[in-house]
């Protein structure tokens, strides 16, 4: 019986489809002024606006003890994010989910960040003359994550009822 070497991953962080994916994808992002700056801007001022919030803000000052870690995170998955960087490893459904069980994370809480989040891309993309589509666009994907969280908390609750459960998230 001969030996056969296994196949490799599909999503080797280093093959040259994926890499070059990656780079076109950071090009597209750059050309549209979605660039490390504009992302890094992006999250300092988004989770300035969590912490002052009525709603928010107690949610994460109980969960967050030490912010400068957490922006850093929180800006490589932006990265990851916008220009399909894979520089974020981590699990968020597992972290949103152990947050839910200490504050209650629902529909009201996931609007309001969707709320305050793109109020700061329609600031800063104003300021910087970001095209509104491009704007749009982080802003859709920022949806897209806040469906997926709030979904997964609510299908480890009540099931396959609950798959749904972003639908009546505000949109762009």
């Amino acid at each position: 019986m001969s030996e056969t070497a296994p196949p490799e991953p599909l999503r080797k962080r280093n093959h040259p489809r994926a890499q070059a994916a990656r780079e076109r994808r950071l090009a597209e992002a750059r050309a549209a002024g979605i660039d490390a700056a504009f992302v890094s801007d992006l999250v300092d001022r988004f989770y300035e606006a969590i912490r002052t919030d009525a709603v928010l803000g107690p949610v994460f000052d109980r969960h967050i003890t030490d912010w400068p870690p957490h922006l850093a995170r929180m800006k490589a998955f932006w990265r990851s994010i916008l220009h399909n960087s894979g520089e974020f490893s981590g699990n968020p459904m597992q972290r949103h989910g152990a947050v839910h069980e200490a504050s209650p994370l629902g529909q009201a809480e996931f609007a309001r960040w969707l709320t305050l989040f793109y109020a700061t891309v329609r600031t800063l993309g104003a300021e910087r003359g970001l095209d509104p589509a491009a704007a749009r666009q982080v802003s859709e994907r920022a949806r897209m994550i806040a469906d997926s969280l709030l979904t997964g908390i609510a299908t480890r609750e009540h099931g396959l009822a609950a798959a749904r459960a972003g639908d009546n998230l505000p949109r762009p």
